[in-house]
Parts: structure tokens; sequence; C-alpha cells
């Protein structure tokens, strides 16, 4: 790599960086931080102020390195002091003329949109690790960043942000990519003496899911290799077999909504095709029809989970593309250097089987400070929107659930603006309440939300909308009200 080519060549040496929201992911920035040459993080912040502190304690600071600040002017003075500052008051962030850049990674939208959009204002670089709002503002965040001359970035670590590079790293050498997405945290683990599946996951199960099935004898020969030629029968029976273990929820569409949006790719069909595969599957599915896979067009945007033996190798939440070479020879060394293709060579898999969230985020911080640019695609366009379907019965009044709510369900559809007819972007439904009764299975509309007032969230839509000129379509074709 060329890392200390690039960042050796700076004229500015140290980046001074803020977090808010001291979750699992940021977290991870703060105590990487410690041993990133260049980086150091003087501010933590979060509503919960034993997260703030907890991060800092777990970098191997100690609570005389670091000071409480409930102003911006108190904390100011602490790092003028040469201290660290720990705050429960993340409005303060964006006043501090010591920090170069803010990473936020609250979790929570409208909070996130409001921290990210005065850090912009304020003159400071923003990386953006809540995806809720990448996904609903994230265009309209980046272009005021352009216009106020700093950066607005994803992170290196989030699936999306790699997944991103990974894309653009193949297009620069001139490969053609037909298909790009992400493995799903959890993994099908398949044991052919026992007959069983099971999913490995760190995340909870919900009814109607289970963690583990048996698979009837007479079903058994779907979990073979894919033969070439048959990847939509075969894709088609695993999802009949394996529909009772744990499927991909809306968090895992909302990274590929983000990623479709600055890659200009898109989802085949709205739920993603989603096909419990094998590494060595891949570019055997993820082709193009014509190739034996299931791709009518190249430019696709899914996800896969991965299906293995115990002991065979997973893909560990990472990203994957499928790709070919457009000249013969060119496409000889692609498919016998060490990477995995289909039979005749149409379609080759390249993988990254890991992602190292808040670890190896620093590398986006430093590019945007001493670099001044993202780690993101050329073009970042409200292509697709995130948006919801009530999985079961929600009343008037009920208060809408963040990705993880078993409340609802998720699909890509092309982008609309905010108009009551319009299905609603999934993330500015989150915390706020249902207008009227929703039966299961409905596309949840503008008109079925309640509105908050003064939104940071919703006026930054408003603004996108305008900006890119989304138009009143209405609901997708093929999506029932």
């Amino acid at each position: 790599m060329i890392y200390h080519h690039l960042f050796n060549r700076t004229d500015h040496p140290v980046v001074t960086a803020a977090v808010i929201g001291a979750g699992q992911y940021s977290t991870a920035v703060v105590t990487q931080a410690a041993y990133t040459p260049g980086l150091t993080v003087r501010v933590v912040a979060d509503i919960n102020l034993e997260n703030a502190i907890g991060a800092y304690l777990k970098s191997g600071l100690t609570t005389d390195d670091f000071a409480y600040a409930d102003t911006a002017e108190a904390a100011q003075a602490i790092l003028d002091g040469g201290g660290r500052v720990v705050t429960d008051r993340a409005d303060i962030v964006a006043l501090l003329p010591a920090i170069d850049i803010v990473c936020e990674g609250t979790g929570i939208p409208e909070a996130s949109a409001r921290y990210a959009r005065d850090a912009i204002a304020a003159g400071k670089h923003v990386a953006m690790v809540t995806k809720d709002t990448d996904v609903t503002v994230g265009p309209e965040l980046r272009a005021l960043a352009v216009e106020a001359g700093v950066v607005y970035t994803p992170v290196d670590g989030d699936q999306h942000g790699l997944l991103v590079q990974l894309v653009e790293w193949a297009k620069l050498v001139g490969l053609d990519v037909i298909a790009a997405g992400k493995a799903t945290d959890g993994e099908y683990i398949y044991d052919p003496e026992a007959s069983t599946v099971r999913i490995h996951t760190d995340k909870k199960i919900h009814a109607p899911f289970v963690e583990e099935i048996t698979v009837a004898p007479e079903d058994r020969k779907w979990l073979a290799k894919i033969p070439e030629g048959e990847s939509f029968r075969y894709i088609e029976e695993r999802r009949r077999i394996l529909a009772r273990l744990p499927q991909p929820g809306s968090y895992d569409l909302c990274e590929m909504a983000i990623a479709a949006n600055y890659l200009g790719f898109a989802p085949q069909v709205d739920t993603l095709e989603h096909a419990p595969l094998r590494i060595t599957e891949i570019p055997v599915a993820y082709a193009l029809v014509g190739d034996g896979g299931i791709y009518a067009a190249p430019g696709a945007i899914d996800l896969a989970t991965c299906l293995r033996t115990p002991d065979e190798s997973g893909l560990g939440g990472g990203v994957w593309i499928t790709v070919r070479a457009e000249n013969e020879y060119s496409n000889h060394i692609l498919t016998t250097k060490g990477q995995i293709a289909n039979a005749d060579g149409t379609a080759t898999v390249i993988y990254r089987p890991y992602h190292l969230c808040g670890v190896e985020t620093s590398v986006s911080l430093l590019a945007a400070v001493q670099l001044g640019v993202d780690t993101g695609a050329e073009t970042y366009r409200p292509h697709f929107d995130l948006i919801k379907v009530a999985a079961h019965d929600i009343k008037a009044g009920d208060v809408f659930g963040n990705d993880h709510s078993p409340q609802t369900t998720a699909r890509i559809v092309p982008a609309a603006r905010i108009a009551a007819d319009n299905a609603a972007a999934a993330h500015l439904l989150t915390g706020n309440r249902a207008t009227r009764d929703i039966p299961a299975g409905t596309v949840i509309t503008y008109d079925m939300v309640e509105r908050p007032e003064a939104s940071a969230l919703w006026e930054l839509r408003e603004q996108q909308d305008d900006r890119f000129e989304l138009a009143e379509a209405g609901l997708p074709a093929g999506v029932a009200r």
C-alpha cells in the first residue's frame, strides 16, 4: 500500500478528533487511536456519561487523564491545557476550535443529523458512523460539506464503506463489476453428519426464527454445491429449507442502500436476492444469467449469507464483488492466481472476509483531515431509499422502532421526496408515532407518521429532495400499499 507516502506528505501532522456516541463501534475508534500515529481523540461525548468515561478507560487512560465539561468554554479550556474531555453535552462539540473532525456514532438519526450538520457549519470534517442518518440524508450532508470546504465521509470498518472502496479499486484496475455486496454477520453452519443447520450470530434471535433446523433427507441435495446453470433452483430451495433461521435485518439492507447510492448500483429485487452461498458458489450464482447466474444485468447490489460446514472458511461479515476482465489473457490471470471463479471464468469473486469496525476507521479520519478526501466514491446521490413494511399490525399512536425492531421489515426502492402517498424513508419514522392503524404487510407512507417539530433530519431530507430534484413518485411499481 502507499499509505506512508500519502500521510507523510501533510502539513497537518496530528489529527484531533471528537467522538460522539460511545457505543461498541466508536469505543474501538477511541481505543485504537492510542496506537495510531497522527491521530488523537481529545473529546468523547455520550448522553450516558459512563459510556464516554468507559471508552477512555478501555483505551488505557485513567480518570486523571480526562475531565468533565458541560460547556464549550470549559471544554476548550481543558483542551488548551493539554487535557481530554468527556461530556454528556454533545451539542458543544461543534463549538470547539481544537477539533478537526467529528466522528458521529450515536446511532440515533435525529441527533446524528443535527450534530453532523452543526459540525459542518462550524468548518469541521465529519466521519459518519450512524448509517441510519447516512442512508436518509447523507448526500445532502456531503453536499453541504463540499460547500463549506470540509469533508463528509463514510468510514473504513463499516461494510458499506469497505464495499465502496473495493468496487472503486476494481474499476481503477479496469475490471467489470457484475455484482457487489456484503456478507451478513450471521453464518449458516451446516453439519452433514447431524443433518442440521444452525446460525452462528451474536445477535438476539426473535420468534418466529430459531437457532437450528433439521434438514429432511430429501432436502440434503440442495445444500450440496450448486451445479453450473442451476443457481435459480438451488437458491429457491435453500430459501425454503432455511426459512426458519434468522434472515437479513433492516440494518443489512440499510448498508446496501448506502452503497447503492454511492456506486449507482441497483438491487435486482427490493428485498435483495440474499442467497445462502458458500464462498465458492458466489461466482456461480452472482453472475449474469447468460453465464449461469441470476442477474439480468451487471451493477447489482446484494447480500449473501455464508453457508458452510464447521471446518470451512467463512466470510466473517466481510464484503465481496464478482468481476470479470474483458481481455482474455487478463481474465486468465484473474481466474488462476488465487481467486475463485465459476466454471468458464465469466465471473470471479474477490472478497474481504472481515470488517474491523472502529479499529480501522482511523484511515478515514486521517484521509479527511490530512488529505482532504473522503473514503467513499466520487459521487453520492439519493438513488434509493430504505423503506419499511409493517411486520405485524401497528396501532395509531405506536412509536416506530429502529432497524433492529421486529415491528417492521425493510425494502430498497427508488428514492422519492417527502409527500403524503410516498413510501416514507425508514429513519424518518424512527422514534415517531403512527397516525393511524397500519395493518401487517402495509408499506408505511408519510401520511402514516407524525412529523416531529423542529426536526433537523426532516429538514435536511427536504433540502436533499430539492437539491437532487427527487420526483413525487408515489409508491414504486409493484409495491402494494
